[in-house]
């Protein structure tokens, strides 16, 4: 393995790293944090091309890999931008690639190449997991679909939804028109855009069905896998941003005549801080680069995502002590990073989980039965 940036990857998150700066500084994030309305980067991501990010370049895209994609999610994260970019240009686009036919390819990626329109995934039911075992919805190509998805990301702008549904003892992934789906906004303490989707009545045609029929499994655990290495990436990012918020802070503090910063009991927690940081960065690339690589990626991914939920969380946890009062009042930015570290780490499977994975990876127990 080799993690030195290439030319390419420096140049696009130095450009990230212009574009966030300039189009959603401070200000933006926040208003993130009081619920006020933020700019729309979606417009500027499309123009430089993100959008196609993991598409090849025989469809609009760029032809990337998933290493340029978590360091471009990592810089969305440090500035804890609103976006549907890793459902859309990275858990949709990277299935559609992976498992569709040529017919869908043509039919799908352009537009999302593009950033023309855009997709979410509708996985997870009232479990909250995203996992095949936990699916109650039914349905399949040419049959009605029924029951219900949640927290679905961005559902309102885009233009279909990647859904799993179970029929007989199969999985499904189908690709499903928004608009025929009933939706309803949920309530959310990270300001985030999820969704209730209703998919009673829905009909779909084989031209919408992502993989072979009632062998959706493949499907679902490459979107799993994609949307959990990129949310990793995003919490690591975010928690950066905790941590150079704390550090900042510490040095310009004064008690008893110096910065707080030079007493040990904040020199640690902030040691602690940057651990973690670095830790969760590299086993994140790590499973970028066996994503990229096309190996044995399980592991590794189940890995990324169980150790940036945990970790990210801890450098938020310990933000706040350092910050004090100030780091709880809502028109500081640190408590919206820590609650969308939160919802990154639940989103696309959770550290419990993910743990589960690997712990049955290594035959310390068995695995689940189906519900």
């Amino acid at each position: 393995m080799d993690f030195e940036a290439t030319e390419g990857q420096v140049l696009l998150v130095q450009s990230a790293k212009a574009l966030l700066a300039e189009r959603f500084p401070l200000a933006s994030l926040q208003a993130l944090a009081i619920g006020e309305p933020v700019p729309d980067l979606w417009p500027d991501i499309a123009a430089l091309g993100w959008t196609g990010l993991l598409i090849p370049e025989a469809y609009g895209g760029s032809g990337g890999d998933m290493l340029d994609a978590v360091m471009l999610v990592e810089e969305m994260g440090y500035a804890c931008l609103p976006s549907p970019f890793v459902r859309s240009a990275v858990a949709a686009a990277g299935a559609i690639v992976q498992f569709g036919d040529d017919a869908q390819r043509a039919r799908w990626l352009p537009p999302l190449a593009s950033g023309e329109r855009t997709m979410s995934v509708a996985v997870a039911e009232e479990s909250g997991e995203f996992d095949h075992r936990s699916i109650r919805a039914t349905g399949g190509p040419g049959t009605p679909l029924a029951g219900r998805k949640l927290f679905v990301k961005d559902a309102d702008r885009c233009a279909e939804l990647v859904v799993a549904v179970r029929e007989g003892e199969g999985v499904n992934v189908l690709v499903v028109p928004t608009e025929r789906c009933a939706l309803e906004l949920m309530p959310t303490v990270a300001h985030d855009r999820l969704f209730a989707v209703d998919l009673d009545g829905v009909t779909v045609d084989e031209t919408c069905l992502l993989g072979p029929r009632r062998g959706g499994h493949a499907v679902l655990d490459h979107l799993r896998a994609l949307g959990a290495v990129a949310r990793a990436a995003e919490m690591v990012g975010l928690a950066q941003r905790v941590l150079d918020v704390c550090v900042e802070h510490i040095a310009v503090r004064e008690q008893s005549g110096q910065p707080i910063g030079a007493f040990q009991a904040l020199q640690h927690p902030a040691a602690d801080m940057l651990r973690n940081v670095e830790g969760a960065r590299g086993i994140v690339l790590r499973a970028a680069w066996e994503l990229a690589s096309d190996s044995a990626h399980a592991p590794a991914v189940a890995m990324a995502k169980a150790y940036a939920g945990e970790a990210c969380l801890e450098v938020a946890r310990r933000g706040h002590q350092l910050m004090g009062a100030i780091g709880y009042c809502e028109e500081h930015p640190l408590h919206i990073l820590h609650k969308r570290i939160h919802a990154a780490g639940l989103d696309f499977g959770d550290a419990t989980g993910h743990l589960d994975e690997v712990a049955a990876g290594l035959g310390l127990i068995g695995p689940e039965p189906e519900h």
